[in-house]
């Protein structure tokens, strides 16, 4: 849910940089379509009514749909922006598979958000020694903000990146379309 905010973001700087939203029309992702099929389904696993559906599934889909995204992320890291989210989702996906197909959460994070974490499988669980911790969901929005939840070191390098990727991309169509620079 941190890209969420990260968008909005990223769309005010480039208007604030006299930028034009119909420029990241020009924003050409060769495999777009691998990102957003690995963006689907993590959105399928993690909603609240199929997750508990996913049993032993749900690690292996976790993986490889984040491994998903990261490629297509890496064939077009020379978009200004691209590395950081691809620093950001290699962090994330380090986690992930040194625990097993989970993303550990910080004990104290996931409490500070004071709500039940619900059943079936989740994208970040409480676990007692993580391995690389510092990876892993270790921070916790304000729980008075829409879509409060844990995130990473990786999920706020992705948000960066997100950011940097629209504003730029509002402002510098040569970069937007060739992913070369200007």
């Amino acid at each position: 849910m941190f890209i969420l905010y990260a968008m909005p973001l990223g769309i005010l700087i480039g208007y604030a940089l006299g930028g034009r939203l119909e420029r990241l029309g020009d924003l050409r992702l060769r495999w777009g379509w691998l990102a957003i099929a690995g963006l689907a389904v993590q959105v399928v696993l993690f909603s609240p009514a199929l997750s508990g559906l996913v049993g032993a599934a749900g690690p292996v889909a976790y993986v490889l749909s984040t491994g998903a995204v990261l490629t297509a992320v890496l064939r077009d890291v020379r978009i200004p922006g691209l590395a950081l989210v691809a620093l950001g989702a290699a962090s994330n996906l380090a986690a992930i598979l040194a625990n097993g197909g989970i993303m550990p959460a910080a004990p104290d994070a996931v409490a500070s958000l004071a709500s039940a974490t619900g059943e079936g499988f989740s994208n970040s669980v409480v676990v007692a020694d993580p391995a690389l911790r510092p990876l892993t969901d270790v921070f916790a929005l304000p729980v008075w903000l829409p879509f409060a939840n844990v995130f990473s070191v990786g999920d706020v390098l992705i948000g960066l990146g997100v950011v940097v990727v629209l504003a730029r991309g509002m402002v510098s169509p040569g970069i937007a379309r060739t992913g070369r620079g200007a």
